[in-house]
């Protein structure tokens, strides 16, 4: 691929680490692990990673904004979801998210959900079991070690860093807002990558 064919410049990707996985690899990831390095991390194909990231846009921008919940129980998430959530104005939960939530209607902050995002399907499984059961599409970022029963579409990448979690949600914000076409120029967004991926 090109340079410009990305959806952001690739080195972006290599900084923040976005590809490096971890040690444990499960037979879910294996289709988006391009090698194994000498240390024994595992490496994921940065084109993938691309194309994911560009599905999961266009899938998303289907939805409005009310219809989305992003669900991130990991604290180096909490700052790229909140800053993607004032981008786009899609319910986040950033912290523990409650069992039940969309499946009891009866709780005060229930959530009438048609899809889900979550950051990692292991910390947010209480999430995702609340989406299967309900039947909604869970979409989910993935680490090399990441289960994906019950998910139906995996971003894969580093789901752990601080900045590799920053980028994913940066691109993701600016391509959900460009295929809802709320984006005409990419320089114009309102927060920058910088806000993302800031320590």
């Amino acid at each position: 691929m090109t340079e410009d064919e990305f959806l952001t410049p690739l080195d972006n990707y290599l900084k923040v680490g976005l590809h490096i996985g971890t040690k444990f690899r499960t037979k879910y990831m294996e289709p988006f692990i391009y090698k194994v390095r000498s240390d024994g991390l595992a490496v994921l194909n940065v084109k993938k990673i691309d194309e994911r990231i560009g599905l999961a846009a266009r899938f998303l921008s289907q939805f409005e904004p009310k219809d989305i919940l992003v669900v991130c129980r990991r604290e180096n998430g909490w700052n790229a979801v909140k800053l993607f959530s004032k981008l786009t104005d899609i319910n986040v939960i950033a912290g523990r998210y409650r069992p039940g939530l969309m499946t009891n209607s009866q709780l005060e902050d229930f959530k009438e959900t048609k899809i889900i995002l979550v950051a990692d399907p292991w910390p947010d499984k209480n999430a995702v079991r609340d989406a299967f059961k309900i039947g909604i599409p869970i979409v989910a970022c993935c680490d090399t070690n990441n289960e994906a029963n019950y998910v139906d579409l995996i971003i894969p990448c580093n789901n752990k860093g601080k900045k590799s979690l920053g980028l994913l949600f940066f691109v993701l914000a600016k391509e959900y807002l460009k295929n809802r076409g709320l984006l005409k120029d990419e320089s114009k967004i309102a927060i920058p990558l910088e806000e993302f991926t800031k320590e």
